[in-house]
């Protein structure tokens, strides 16, 4: 007994004694030295402990390094792809024992890691030497990809744990100049070999946010070789959440499928980005998308989207391909969009202000800053857009389609579909940058289109009544609002039928003034002396007329309203550089009351007026013959003036 005693205290006593001698035994710059060759002759890095080391050997064998740093690619833009200021590896004694070195724990703390592209596309993180760098006799022409990686024959890596503290990771795209920075990093990596399943959970904060992260590689191996792999990817916060299931293939150029990504607030959101964004209490919350989405090369594409913004859904399709001048395909339905609650209220928005009374009106100036195209060639684009119906403030539309298409600095906006109001149109509007001075063209076509309710809901103006049509097929050109302005020319045409002009009885008003030129004053009292009366309305069956526009003069000389009772026929021009309007207006009276069916076409007595000035203070003034009184003349004048000015407007 006293000698099993004696024994086991024998052994204790040499195990303490190795445990208080061992870390002075353990050459442990000769172990870094190893280290740092292992580490070079595998990924051509260098591996550089500049910090001092320490060596611990219970409960198990800690390797603590300080001040580590790996190198990055020759063409990358900082010295080091990795720096940190500790890492401590945890090596269980018994897998020294059984001949396997295995890492039990691996800790990082602050480092500054630096993943990035240079400007070929070549990635910093890719360690191991490609199929294009090995030997002749070990490349492989079955199914690797042209610069894949190789790993050595029966390597392997097993890091336990891998845990993360503090300090970044950042990405430049050395192509585009795009760079991106994460955190305050708390993250724990399970690695227990390259051919199982890699784990990231932990959290990151990118841009003062912090996001929950999950991350699962189904095999470590294929994504370092360039074989396809599935990865899952969970992204979450206060702001939004990101969820990815797919696969990815040759070293990521290769990325394919199932994208959702869902928050609670836009406006959260664009408070964390700095971004204004007045909005009302319904509008800019609960957003999300969803689809099937690939990145193949350099072409992202999107398919099945389903896109929702408060009570919006947006449904269709798209496909990016990125470069030096991305080119944009989409296919999107917009269903019944709703854009009053985005749109400010016409009550909260600021009333112009009222020209002083005393203040002369003043004449307008057309801007010569020259505008700046250049942006179309940026991009190109064949975008379509339908929607089943459209309201925006008092406007609603009904089924729509508007396409564009964008290629060389020549841009194309289609109305493909146009149901409104019930009538329906069609048109397009090209603008072609790609030559100085710009040109546009414009050409459109609206049908039956009910004026009242549009004029109504559009800018407010309710005088007109009538279905009718309006064409135009107009071009200008030029590099400034002056000078578009000025080179307008083309065609532009209107039709209305079985319609009115609310506001004034222009029959009951020429007739008046008729009855004035005989000498009977009495219609003043209750003739011309009305006050504006929305009950009052001139009927017409036809009002038509066109005008041609050369250097931005409109002439017009066709200009026909016919009715039962009156005729008003019209010619003349708009100066639109000169800002001035001269324009000729006859008022006629049927002689019969069988009116505009009648085959006496004679229009019996006429009033003709001129309508002559600059825009900004238009003169209508009364044009009759000399041989009439001249108090009776001046009182017509004054009071058939009024009476037009208030009918178009005043």
């Amino acid at each position: 007994m006293n000698a099993v005693v004696k024994i086991v205290g024998g052994v204790a006593v040499v195990v303490v004694g190795v445990a208080v001698a061992a870390p002075f035994l353990v050459p442990t710059q000769t172990i870094i030295d190893q280290i740092s060759k292992q580490v070079e002759s595998t990924t051509g890095r260098t591996l550089q402990i500049a910090g001092d080391s320490e060596v611990s050997i219970l409960p198990s064998l800690n390797v603590t390094l300080n001040n580590v740093r790996l190198s990055n690619m020759t063409t990358g833009s900082t010295e080091d792809m990795l720096s940190m200021e500790q890492l401590s590896v945890h090596i269980p004694w018994l897998s020294l024992l059984s001949g396997e070195a295995k890492l039990e724990r691996f800790v990082i703390n602050n480092p500054t890691i630096t993943l990035e592209t240079d400007k070929q596309g070549q990635p910093n993180w890719q360690l191991f030497p490609t199929q294009d760098n090995l030997p002749t006799s070990t490349q492989t022409t079955t199914t690797q990809q042209p610069s894949a990686v190789s790993l050595p024959s029966g390597f392997d890596v097993s890091l336990g744990e891998v845990a993360i503290y503090g300090g970044s990771i950042t990405y430049i795209d050395g192509q585009t100049g795009v760079q991106h920075s994460v955190n305050e990093l708390d993250l724990s990596i399970q690695l227990p070999s390259l051919y199982k399943a890699l784990t990231v959970n932990g959290a990151i904060t990118y841009q003062s946010q912090k996001f929950a992260l999950m991350s699962v590689v189904d095999t470590p191996a294929k994504a370092i070789v360039g074989e396809a792999f599935n990865i899952e990817q969970r992204l979450s916060s206060q702001l939004l959440n990101l969820e990815f299931n797919g696969v990815v293939a040759h070293q990521g150029k290769d990325i394919q499928g199932e994208l959702t990504l869902a928050g609670e607030s836009v406006k959260a959101i664009t408070q964390w980005q700095n971004i204004a964004l007045p909005a009302k209490d319904n509008a800019f919350n609960q957003f999300s998308v969803a689809g099937s989405m690939s990145f193949v090369g350099n072409t992202f594409t999107l398919n099945s989207l389903v896109a929702k913004l408060d009570e919006l859904e947006i449904k269709g399709q798209s496909k990016i391909v990125l470069g030096t001048k991305p080119n944009i395909n989409a296919n999107i339905d917009l269903g019944m969009l709703d854009l009053n609650p985005y749109l400010p209220d016409p009550a909260a928005m600021p009333a112009p202000d009222k020209p002083d009374a005393q203040t002369p009106s003043q004449p307008i100036v057309w801007d010569d800053t020259p505008i700046d195209l250049s942006a179309l060639g940026q991009v190109n684009a064949d975008i379509v857009v339908r929607s089943t119906g459209l309201k925006a403030h008092d406007i609603t539309l009904g089924k729509n389609q508007f396409s564009l298409q964008l290629k060389n600095s020549v841009a194309q906006l289609g109305l493909d579909e146009f149901n409104a109001y019930d009538g329906t149109g069609k048109g397009s509007v090209k603008v072609n940058a790609d030559v100085t001075p710009y040109k546009i063209a414009t050409n459109f076509a609206l049908k039956n289109i009910n004026a009242e309710p549009l004029l109504t809901d559009a800018v407010g103006f309710d005088k007109v009544l009538g279905k009718g049509s309006i064409d135009w097929n107009l071009t200008t050109q030029g590099q400034s609002q002056k000078q578009f302005v000025s080179a307008l020319a083309g065609n532009m045409a209107f039709s209305f039928k079985d319609g009115g002009v609310k506001g004034a009885n222009i029959a009951q008003m020429t007739r008046k003034a008729k009855e004035m030129l005989k000498g009977d004053f009495s219609s003043l009292k209750d003739g011309l002396n009305a006050d504006y009366d929305p009950q009052q309305k001139t009927d017409f069956s036809a009002l038509t007329g066109s005008f041609v526009f050369k250097d931005g003069v409109g002439r017009n000389n066709d200009l026909s309203l016919a009715s039962p009772l009156i005729r008003i026929t019209g010619s003349g021009e708009v100066d639109l550089p000169k800002t001035n309007v001269n324009y000729r207006l006859v008022t006629g009276i049927v002689d019969t009351v069988e009116g505009q069916a009648s085959a006496d076409k004679s229009t019996g007595f006429k009033v003709p007026l001129r309508i002559k000035g600059p825009f900004h203070k238009v003169d209508v003034s009364l044009d009759i013959s000399s041989a009439a009184k001249d108090n009776v003349k001046d009182k017509l004048k004054d009071k058939l003036k009024d009476k037009f000015k208030g009918l178009f407007g005043g």
